[in-house]
């Protein structure tokens, strides 16, 4: 297990490398397993693991981007930063990794250096709050897909925690149980907590009805 510094990331805002991938979106508060294994991702991967620890994890957005290069995708502005808490090496320089996601953050990318991508980031505050209701509906959002999803024999699980306040509970949700990645997306870049908590109850919910499940059911 590394050892984290709580303020380590402001320390890589200034060049946080980029790690682009389709269909994963990191949030706050949330654990990504990973296995890196191209040359240029276990170059940033040691580059990380000598300095700060930390990545942006972004969602592709399209072949080539603005350079029309297809080995340098578009992707989101609006990225996960997380920090790497475990790390196994596997003898051939692959790695499996486990990042803890941090912040949301607004990318502003530099020019490329190779053999990976860096940008400019600043730190995104969420703003606002939900009410009690709002936060009981989600988690009863989240059990009712869940419990769906088990009857159709996938294994899917999320336990959250009795005392997790509202934004936790819809980031932990939308990370673990939103299927579509261009939602997830969009719960990441939204920063009001109550419009996020009524983003994600709402996919849940219907994520559950189509798989027959009753999204009213509660905890």
């Amino acid at each position: 297990m590394i050892e984290l510094d709580s303020g380590v990331l402001a320390l890589a805002l200034d060049a946080l490398p980029i790690f682009p991938l389709p269909d994963v979106v990191l949030f706050p508060r949330a654990l990504l397993p990973l296995h890196v294994f191209e040359p240029r991702y276990q170059a940033l991967l040691a580059d990380c693991l000598a300095t700060h620890k930390c990545m942006a994890m972004a969602l592709t957005v399209g072949v080539g981007g603005d350079s029309g290069d297809p080995e340098r995708p578009g992707v989101a502005r609006i990225a996960g930063a997380g920090i790497v808490v475990q790390h196994q090496a596997l003898g051939d320089g692959r790695s499996n990794i486990m990042l803890h996601g941090r912040a949301r953050v607004l990318l502003e990318e530099l020019p490329f250096e190779p053999p990976y991508r860096r940008a400019r980031a600043r730190v995104l505050q969420e703003v606002g709050s939900a009410p009690d209701a709002q936060r009981a509906a989600l988690r009863a959002a989240a059990v009712a897909f869940v419990s769906a999803a088990r009857r159709r024999d996938v294994e899917i699980e999320l336990e959250l925690p009795a005392d997790i306040d509202a934004a936790g509970a819809a980031d932990l949700c939308a990370h673990h149980l939103v299927l579509d990645p261009a939602v997830r997306q969009r719960a990441l870049e939204e920063l009001d907590v109550g419009a996020r908590v009524l983003l994600v109850t709402a996919e849940l919910a219907g994520q559950a009805a189509r798989l027959g499940g009753d999204s009213g059911a509660s905890n």
